[in-house]
């Protein structure tokens, strides 16, 4: 997702770089040594797979007036990539960085959106991993026959949102104050995850993405 004609989202060699700058409007002289400016902004700047800006640079740029995000809603993100990293899961990890990304650009619905369906994502895969028997023998007893036996993670979604909160609370999976927490954060999923009138702040989002890393994220 390309958020400007200067901006990437994704590391760029140093053609990209002033390629990007070109499309700005502005033409990088040839004498300047791109890779040695980044290099000096002792870390600010990384090269991985590419030139990237590093979250001191985001820091950095937010403090010159350059981001509008807040320091706050900055500082979620920043935990967020921190929790990124250990992410395993490939399809996981896809959702909560795209939620990510979304929250910086300033796409809030669509970060709280992305964001839950990442969490839902971990909650069924630890239920799978370790209390699937469990949470079959739940789901039977308060749904009955309604209730086919799930066998992978999949499965797990065709129940309702609501009600495998219901399930994984009644196994003490989570708890009732956390369920709670969660529960008015699927309500919010699903006023962003429809055409509506609702209006979301930065702040919204940033209350949301904190519920999730705290309660879902950092446990599961």
């Amino acid at each position: 997702m390309t958020s400007a004609a200067g901006t990437q989202d994704a590391p760029v060699p140093v053609a990209t770089i002033k390629e990007n700058a070109a499309g700005t409007g502005f033409r990088i002289p040839s004498k300047w040594n791109i890779s040695s400016i980044l290099f000096a902004s002792k870390g600010q700047a990384i090269n991985t797979t590419g030139w990237e800006i590093a979250e001191t640079g985001k820091s950095h740029l937010r403090d010159l007036g350059v981001s509008s995000i807040s320091p706050a809603a900055m500082q979620v993100a920043v935990d967020l990539r921190k929790h990124l990293a250990k992410i395993t899961d490939p399809e996981t990890k896809e959702f909560v960085e795209e939620a990510i990304n979304c929250h910086e650009a300033g796409f809030y619905r669509s970060a709280i959106v992305m964001s839950w369906l990442g969490a839902m994502d971990i909650l069924h895969k630890y239920v799978h991993a370790n209390r699937l028997a469990d949470f079959n023998a739940e789901a039977n007893r308060i749904m009955g026959k309604k209730w086919k036996e799930a066998k992978t993670p999949d499965d797990l979604s065709r129940m309702d949102e609501s009600d495998f909160l219901d399930r994984i609370e009644g196994l003490s999976i989570i708890g009732k104050n956390v369920k709670a927490q969660l529960k008015t954060a699927l309500d919010l999923r699903n006023g962003c995850g429809h055409p509506n009138s609702l209006q979301v702040s930065v702040n919204k989002s940033t209350a949301h993405l904190e519920t999730l890393l705290q309660n879902v994220f950092q446990k599961f």
